[in-house]
């Protein structure tokens, strides 16, 4: 047995290849088949191998109708059921699902201990949208979502190398992905709190000379208040800061559409950026450094750059948004968010 789906071309998001002409009728399956996990890599991570791509391999979901989707791949501690998920990869195809070691490796460290075996289950969560602009089922409110049968796997992660920022004002740090002397990390910097760079593990302290990094250096000044971007290297004697302050703007929020945003806070255990805001009636996005060359809008499961404005209502909420695929090309760059309201 079908459902019938009326779909009219007005406001189609160009999801549906398959319709043609105003009023044309799909049908979606009573059981829509889910999409599956075929193939997991191995999952024994090594840093000498942190370049390397891995692959996992999935069937797309099947709703009865030629139709996109957007594929969500999970991870969770075994048995949990998902309470607490980590997202590893977000794509719009599940066929061939990349990412590398490396960055794996850094995903799965805020959930799971290096060095250990960990027991870990993964599922490939999809969500379709075949229209947009009411509730009703399917819509961008109320999407249609398949998630796959979970698999389990055995995963081993590698401890990242660390440098300790002194002096900053909190307890941060900045990690080596590949232990290749190449550091990397999101801090909180304050300028009146000059800082040092010291490696626990050599009890080597950098500082600045000039633009580079020397040892026993200078303290490292910082340029502004709020969130960056620290890249360090100690073989070149280099550093970076580039300023990475996430931000809300939108009507709802306490200086509308004008700056500054509201800015949010980066959680180094879970990587994801979160703020407790009083709203209004209105629509909000997330944008980066209070500028609108880098922003993102739509759904709480489907954040695109330059995506459309998010409708909310009044009331003091807290908002966590989690970016996806953030070293890719702008196009590429995606998200999901929670909001609940206190």
């Amino acid at each position: 047995m079908k459902n019938t789906i009326l779909i009219l071309l007005i406001g189609l998001t160009g999801l549906l290849s398959s319709c043609e002409k105003d009023g044309e009728q799909i049908f979606l399956l009573d059981n829509p088949v889910a999409p599956e996990i075929v193939t997991m890599p191995d999952l024994t991570l090594k840093r000498p191998n942190g370049t390397q791509i891995i692959e996992f391999v999935g069937t797309p979901v099947d709703p009865g109708f030629q139709a996109s989707a957007t594929y969500t791949l999970e991870a969770s501690a075994a048995g949990t059921n998902f309470a607490n998920p980590i997202t590893i990869i977000t794509s719009t195809q599940a066929t061939s699902l990349k990412i590398s070691t490396s960055d794996l490796n850094g995903i799965m460290l805020k959930n799971f201990p290096a060095d250990e075996v960990s027991s870990v289950d993964f599922r490939l969560r999809s969500i379709l949208v075949v229209d947009a602009g009411t509730t009703a089922p399917g819509t961008g409110n109320n999407p249609f979502e398949y998630t796959s049968a979970v698999k389990n796997a055995n995963v081993t992660l590698y401890g990242l190398p660390k440098l300790d920022l002194i002096n900053s004002g909190i307890d941060q740090k900045i990690d080596s992905p590949l232990g290749d002397g190449k550091y990397f990390g999101y801090v909180k910097m304050d300028v009146t709190k000059p800082f040092t760079l010291k490696d626990p593990d050599a009890n080597i302290v950098y500082g600045a000379n000039g633009a580079a990094l020397a040892v026993n250096g200078n303290p490292i000044v910082p340029t502004d208040n709020g969130w960056f971007k620290f890249n360090a290297d100690t073989n070149a004697l280099t550093y970076k800061m580039d300023a990475y302050m996430m931000g809300l703007i939108g009507s709802a929020t306490p200086n509308g559409w004008d700056t500054p945003d509201q800015k949010m806070s980066y959680n180094v255990n879970t990587g994801k950026w979160e703020i407790t805001i009083e709203l209004v009636d209105g629509d909000i996005k997330f944008r980066l450094n209070d500028g609108w060359a880098w922003n993102l809008g739509g759904t709480p499961d489907k954040l695109t750059v330059d995506g459309p404005n998010i409708p909310v209502t009044a009331g003091n909420y807290t908002i966590v948004l989690t970016i996806t695929n953030e070293n890719a090309v702008k196009e590429e760059v995606g998200g999901t968010f929670t909001i609940k309201k206190n």
